[in-house]
């Protein structure tokens, strides 16, 4: 698709959109933009400045100056903030820039201005910049009682070391509204997750005397144990937690026996069941069979963390625990409880064993809850409930009045404008402020099915896709599961013995049909194929002359890509959960995670270790069973798909080894 061709139109859309004088958008126009972006990434403020004139009446104008006062907010005076907030009132990078300003404003501690600024941010959806508006309604005392939950829950959510929800957490502990434990359990999360900073900002809150020994305890657990027998206080017993946490994270027999053996009587039950918790996650991610009787030694459930708890269910749900399984989900917060799988495995664990009638009324109606076509359990609950997964009727078509607004909007035009000219980052981000932030609780079905067509009739498959999928009340499949390059797919497939199906499945997952995707590990193209495999799978099948820059042409990178997933199919007997798990982590995980019990396929596929392939399986199968429905006209079976998942036969030939 030539790029250049598409932003005539686009920018006639633009130009009526901003109800402004002609945009200028010329080659030249163009090309200073794309430098701008180098300049700013390299903080190149003076190169920044010289560009800016040059960019003044292009389409993109507003990001041009977004880039050259933020390499310089630190510097820039309140007044040249406001006059750019007024000059783009209403546009994204209004907001982005206010999102920014706040941020420096919360660092700086300046209250006034921050509580000045703050009425009028839209996003919304940043935790340190919701954090430090907590702390002005504590300071304030306008906050509600829930206003300390708000920021714990923010600050836990946060992975790495921040100020906004750390300095508010400071302030709550020192008022007595989080208590020591609030901030002990930050800093255990953040030594499982290998972050010092974390633990470090979090223990300056709550035992500041204790920074002096928090290095050993982080980088020499062992030796921290080894040189205490007893750990009388608080924080004492929480550095005995934290070594035991990162002496888990390598070695959870280690920790187990360690714990077992001479911590357990030193610390609080809390502290106990915590750390047994961690133990039984380590030991669940190695699919070890120990896990569950780890878990076992947890007294009560609801010390847990939902992570924690989360990987209890899935230890319980490879041993056939169901009670166990039950008990760990009703244990979960209210929100983790909701979510769609665990919904889906609590209403399992109701039907297991003998069910009273009361148990398969709670199930039917947690089915009845999820079910649908949309994803991987809501799909799972529709065929507990006795159906098949089918194409779901088609909205009312769009009239020429909602395609009109969407066109003219003026932050939809300036992300494709974005996204065809190169700038794909700062297009996506534009396109869904535009979508899901502008107005609060983001634009209704009947506008994100306009935007979707826009994006759609644009061939910006990844925009049309994501926007499509915001609807709440209705589908569109067409937007949600589009077919481009259906001749190619298809028939390469078909040549080959693929299911079509699985593999648009798979380029969904993928690439969202992005021509020109590129991974942050080098996976290239529309099947995102990493160039040694590009090379092995040429060498395979055959394709001689092949060359690594050939693998963004469409049709070599469909060629290799369906020519590996074939092999791996074919390496796993036909397996499509193990094949897909290969494809995305290589087929020698996967390889050890089929061996244990045999395992229907939902349950293994919950219990891949990494968070990434797992969400990719199961998103991958759901989307195979969505685009066979569409493409055969008939009922699927995600079930089906899934099959049953175990060791390899013993009689069935050895692996091929060189499978990359």
């Amino acid at each position: 698709m030539q790029w250049h061709k598409i932003l005539t139109p686009l920018l006639g859309s633009l130009m009526i959109a901003l109800a402004a004088p002609a945009v200028q958008a010329q080659p030249r126009g163009d090309d200073v933009l794309l430098e701008m972006q180098q300049a700013f990434r390299k903080g190149d403020r003076k190169r920044l400045e010289q560009l800016l004139p040059q960019a003044r009446g292009h389409a993109l104008e507003p990001l041009a100056a977004y880039w050259e006062l933020r390499a310089r907010l630190a510097e820039a005076s309140p007044a040249e903030v406001q006059a750019f907030l007024q000059r783009y009132a209403g546009s994204y990078y209004e907001d982005r820039l206010r999102n920014d300003w706040l941020l420096l404003l919360g660092q700086r501690r300046d209250w006034a201005r921050f509580a000045e600024a703050h009425p009028a941010y839209r996003m919304g959806d940043d935790r340190e910049v919701r954090c430090y508006a907590a702390l002005i309604e504590d300071i304030k005392g306008t906050g509600s009682s829930a206003l300390a939950d708000d920021v714990r829950r923010q600050w836990y959510a946060q992975r790495e070391a921040d100020d906004g929800c750390t300095h508010a957490a400071s302030e709550l502990f020192a008022s007595r509204k989080l208590t020591a434990l609030d901030i002990w359990r930050k800093a255990r999360m953040g030594a499982e997750a290998n972050r010092p900073r974390v633990v470090r900002n979090a223990v300056e809150i709550v035992a500041p005397d204790a920074l002096g020994r928090l290095r050993e305890v982080l980088d020499s657990p062992a030796k921290h144990l080894a040189a205490h027998s007893s750990a009388r206080g608080k924080a004492r017993q929480e550095l005995v937690v934290l070594a035991l946490i990162r002496m888990a994270a390598t070695d959870a027999d280690a920790a187990a026996a360690q714990l077992d053996g001479k911590w357990g009587v030193h610390l609080s039950v809390e502290e106990r069941n915590w750390v047994w918790g961690v133990i039984g996650k380590q030991a669940a991610q190695r699919l070890s069979p120990d896990a569950l009787s780890y878990y076992g030694n947890v007294t009560r459930e609801a010390d847990l963390s939902d992570d924690l708890l989360a990987w209890q269910v899935r230890a319980a749900l490879r041993a056939g625990q169901w009670r166990v399984v039950r008990r760990a989900v009703e244990a979960m917060s209210d929100e983790a409880r909701n979510d769609p799988t665990w919904v889906y495995w609590r209403a399992r664990a109701l039907l297991a064993g003998r069910p009273t009638e009361a148990d398969r009324a709670q199930a039917q109606q947690a089915f009845e809850s999820i079910a649908g076509t949309r994803g991987f359990y809501e799909q799972l609950a529709l065929e507990e409930l006795g159906q098949r997964i089918s194409t779901p009727p088609a909205p009312a078509p769009l009239t020429a009045e909602e395609k009109a607004a969407a066109r003219a909007n003026p932050g939809l035009n300036r992300g494709l404008y974005a996204i065809l000219m190169g700038l794909r980052a700062e297009g996506v981000r534009e396109w869904n402020y535009s979508t899901n932030l502008h107005t609060p609780g983001g634009m209704a079905d009947r506008e994100l099915l306009a935007a979707a067509d826009f994006a759609c009739q644009r061939e910006v498959w990844d925009r049309c896709i994501n926007t499509s999928e915001r609807t709440r009340g209705v589908i569109d499949v067409t937007q949600r599961f589009p077919m481009p390059f259906r001749a190619a797919v298809v028939e390469r497939s078909q040549a080959i013995g693929l299911d079509p199906a699985y593999v648009y499945g798979l380029i969904r997952q993928e690439s969202r049909f992005i021509m020109d995707a590129r991974s942050h590990v080098g996976a290239s193209g529309l099947m995102q194929v990493m160039p040694a495999t590009a090379r092995w799978t040429a060498k395979k099948i055959g394709l001689t002359n092949f060359t690594p820059d050939q693998i963004n042409d469409r049709d070599t990178n469909i060629a290799i890509g369906t020519a590996y997933l074939k092999l791996a199919l074919d390496d796993f007997a036909g397996s499509m959960p193990l094949a897909a798990a290969a494809y995305n982590a290589g087929p020698g995980r996967p390889r050890n995670w089929r061996n244990g019990p045999v395992l229907e396929g939902a349950i293994w596929a919950e219990n891949v270790p990494f968070s990434e392939t797992r969400d990719y399986v199961k998103k991958v199968l759901a989307n195979t069973t969505n685009y066979a429905a569409i493409l055969t006209g008939q009922p699927q079976s995600l079930k089906a798909r899934l099959g049953t998942v175990g060791p390899r036969d013993a009689a069935a030939p050895e692996p091929n080894r060189d499978l990359p």
